[in-house]
Parts: C-alpha cells; structure tokens; sequence
C-alpha cells in the first residue's frame, strides 16, 4: 500500500485515513496541529475510482460496497500491524485520524477489531455498517466532529453513531460546528485540546 512515515521523537503514532479522492499527504498538516511530536503512518487508498484513491468500493454514489469495505478493513489493518514492525512503532499508542470516506474505513475498523486503535478522531464519519456485533471498546477513546448543515451525515446519523460506539463502552465525545461537511479549523483546534486533554488525564492515571 502506498503510505509514508515521518519518526516522531515520542512513543506516539498517527494514522491518517484521507478523504475520498485524497492521498496520503492531506492530513499532515492536521496531525502536527494535533501531535507535533509524533510518528506520522499516513495511508492512500488502494482503491482507485475514475482516478481518484478510494480505501472502499462504491456500489454507486450513495452506496457502499460492504463486501469491499469489510475485506479492506481486515486488510487496513494488517497493513498497520506490519508497519508497526517494520518501522518499530508501539502499535498500543496509535491514534487515527480520519476525514469523511477515511474516518468511515476508520470506524469500520474499529466495529470489528477490539484493540485497533487506543485512540481515534473521527471527522465527519457515517455509520459504515449496521446489524453488526461490536467489539468491546472500554480502552477506546473517540473525538467526532461534526457540522450541523452537514447533509452528508445529518444529526440523526451522529446520534445513532455514537450510540453504537457508547454501546460497545467506548469514550466518545462530539464537537460540532455550525458548518457543512468541510474540515474546519476549528473542529481541528477542538480536536487538538481533546487530545493532549486525554493524554494527560491518562498520564496522571499511571
């Protein structure tokens, strides 16, 4: 899979899931304002669709491809495994970081894997799938942004997600901004202050 990494000088690692038609360089500005200090593993799709990098099949449109999204996942997250050998990362402090079409592929992972991620910021993800058992997440902290005019993942389908990940005992907080499906600065901002918030609640625990 195409990707690249940047060592970091802590013990912490990024994973960055870019949008549909994205590549494996948008993000980075994102995760420094996050994690200066941490390793960056950012992925592009291997899915090309009229051109652009996709990390799952669409049906149509507005349709996914479960079969693809589900045998991509379990590929997604073997990649990480490896990766995490071949560039000798911790694989229990990743975080991942994911907008749109990548924080769905995300959230896929995590409604099938119990430890894939010890964190998560989703930005503007969907339900991927529906009518599945989920792991149990109680080591799971999750941040979604979200926007109020976002017609791509309306409020309803905010709700019901994070329902789902509470459901399976996961940490979930929700920003949200008085925006559309767009990447804001400020839920970015939001995202940042959630982190290193967690990151020293954490610290304070050991």
């Amino acid at each position: 899979m195409i990707h690249l990494f940047e060592k970091g000088v802590n013990h912490k690692t990024l994973v960055l899931l870019h949008g549909d038609g994205g590549n494996e360089h948008d993000l980075i500005s994102v995760a420094r304002m996050i994690d200066p200090q941490a390793n960056i593993l950012s992925l592009r799709g291997s899915i090309v669709e009229y051109g652009m990098p996709r990390f799952y099949k669409r049906k149509s449109i507005n349709q996914f491809d479960h079969d693809s999204m589900v045998e991509e996942t379990h590929n997604i997250r073997e990649f990480i495994d490896d990766c995490s050998k071949t560039y000798r990362f911790n694989r229990d402090s990743v975080t991942v970081i994911g907008y749109s079409h990548g924080a769905n592929i995300a959230t896929c992972i995590l409604f099938h894997f119990e430890k894939a991620f010890h964190k998560a910021i989703l930005f503007h993800p969907m339900v991927p799938l529906r009518h599945i058992s989920l792991p149990n997440l109680n080591h799971t902290k999750i941040f979604i942004g979200a926007g109020r005019f976002d017609s791509l993942m309306p409020e309803h389908e905010v709700q019901e997600l994070t329902q789902m990940f509470e459901s399976a005992n996961a940490d979930v907080d929700v920003f949200w901004t008085d925006y559309g499906h767009q990447l804001s600065k400020e839920e970015i901002k939001a995202a940042s202050k959630w982190y290193s918030e967690v990151e020293v609640f954490e610290d304070d625990e050991l």
